[in-house]
């Protein structure tokens, strides 16, 4: 094995996943080491309640993170949830869809074929995206979440050529399913700018893939059920310090999922998210308690694609 470790050398790869892992000396651009997300925000009255849950737990949000996509809000959802962030100077990030799990297609459905479901099928697929990006984007929201290479691809070169706002900025969630760093290294390089990895990375995969990326990482402190139900709340500390500049995801195990959400579901969604921040309160509290000089970013805060209230 030791020439393919060399040759991982050789092209400023780490060339093993680290007995015990190193620090990351990377921050964001505020020299904090972490930040709050809160996934599974769907709407406006979702926002409205977890934004209130936070202020009542002392928890604080960086941002916020949506699965239905913004096909599924109307044009006065998406101009509300980009006004309470802007007023708050956090991130809304809203899922790009559709993709090949709500297509027509009977692939995406097969059990030895799931991965499937998150890749854009054929080019008007791909144009439906990318469309779905550029409302949002003219609604006044300045990040979504891709799971798609050729999305990405093709929406960062929107973005370089001034399709899309300069400040736009591109979540990869966690269904693209990269897990090495040289595959997380290629989603950087196509412009992602931030990346949401694999929900059960042990803390030294973790760190290799920092060693081989700048973007902050997204990581999965409590994971749902249908991305692995993983319980990750003693490990924060530890993730934090080998992962930084990291984004804290609380989302929520034994829970139903809710996308496509609507306004059927406003009830659940709004106890799911609620729930989430208390999670946050649980997950940040043993931080403090293992890891009490780990710094956190305070609002507002450099790199946050926050949205634009629009007039």
């Amino acid at each position: 094995m030791e020439r393919t470790r060399a040759f991982l050398r050789s092209i400023d790869l780490p060339d093993r996943d680290p007995g015990t892992p190193p620090a990351s000396r990377k921050r964001f651009p505020d020299g904090a080491q972490y930040r709050v997300e809160i996934p599974s925000v769907e709407g406006p009255e979702v926002l409205a309640a977890v934004l209130a849950e936070a202020d009542r737990r002392g928890v604080p949000v960086h941002r916020v993170s949506q699965g239905s996509g913004t096909m599924l809000l109307t044009d006065a959802e998406v101009a509300a949830m980009a006004s309470t962030a802007a007023a708050r100077s956090i991130e809304v990030s809203l899922f790009t869809r559709p993709l090949a799990g709500w297509d027509t297609g009977a692939a995406a459905g097969a059990s030895g074929a799931t991965a499937l479901a998150a890749q854009a099928r054929g080019t008007e697929q791909l144009v439906y995206c990318l469309e779905d990006l550029r409302r949002a984007a003219e609604l006044g929201i300045r990040s979504v979440l891709v799971t798609d290479l050729g999305v990405l691809r093709v929406a960062a070169r929107m973005r370089a050529a001034g399709e899309l706002p300069a400040d736009f900025g591109f979540k990869v969630s966690v269904q693209m399913g990269l897990s090495n760093p040289p595959a997380i290294q290629l989603a950087e390089q196509l412009g992602a700018n931030t990346y949401n990895v694999p929900t059960d990375l042990s803390p030294a995969q973790l760190a290799a893939i920092r060693a081989a990326v700048d973007i902050p990482l997204d990581v999965y402190i409590e994971a749902p059920d249908d991305q692995g139900g993983f319980v990750r709340h003693y490990e924060i500390a530890e993730i934090v310090r080998v992962a930084a500049p990291v984004y804290l995801k609380f989302g929520l195990r034994n829970a139903p999922n809710i996308y496509p959400s609507g306004s059927h579901l406003a009830a659940t969604a709004t106890a799911l998210g609620v729930e989430r921040v208390r999670r946050a309160e649980i997950g940040l509290g043993l931080l403090a308690r293992y890891a009490p000089d780990a710094v956190c970013s305070t609002l507002p805060a450099a790199g946050l694609a926050v949205p634009e209230a629009m007039a």
